[in-house]
C-alpha cells in the first residue's frame, strides 16, 4: 500500500513539469523562468533520486529519474536563452 501511494505521489509532482516543458518546447522562450529555482530543483532532484537509490524506494527513483529529464530540460534551455540573452546585452 505505501508504494502505491508513492507511485500516485510520483505520477501527480512529475506530471507538474509537462505543461511547463510543452510550452518551453512550442515557444524556445524561458525568459520568465528563473534560472536560479532550476538550477536548485535539478540539487533536489538529484537529492531524492541518490536517496532513492540508497533505499532502493522505486517510488522515489521512478518520480525523480523523470523529473530530472524534465526539469533538466527546462534548464538546458533556460542557459541557451541566458547566453543567448548575455550576448545581445555586450553587443549594445
Amino acid at each position: 500500500m505505501e508504494n502505491l501511494i508513492g507511485y500516485i505521489a510520483a505520477v501527480c509532482t512529475t506530471i507538474a513539469y509537462v505543461p511547463q516543458v510543452l510550452k518551453v518546447y512550442k515557444t524556445k522562450s524561458t525568459h520568465d523562468i528563473s534560472l536560479t529555482m532550476f538550477l536548485l530543483m535539478i540539487t533536489g532532484i538529484t537529492g531524492w533520486l541518490i536517496y532513492g537509490l540508497l533505499l532502493n524506494a522505486m517510488p522515489i527513483i521512478f518520480a525523480n529519474l523523470i523529473s530530472f529529464v524534465l526539469a533538466f530540460y527546462i534548464f538546458y534551455m533556460k542557459l541557451k536563452d541566458f547566453n543567448k540573452e548575455r550576448l545581445i546585452s555586450k553587443r549594445a
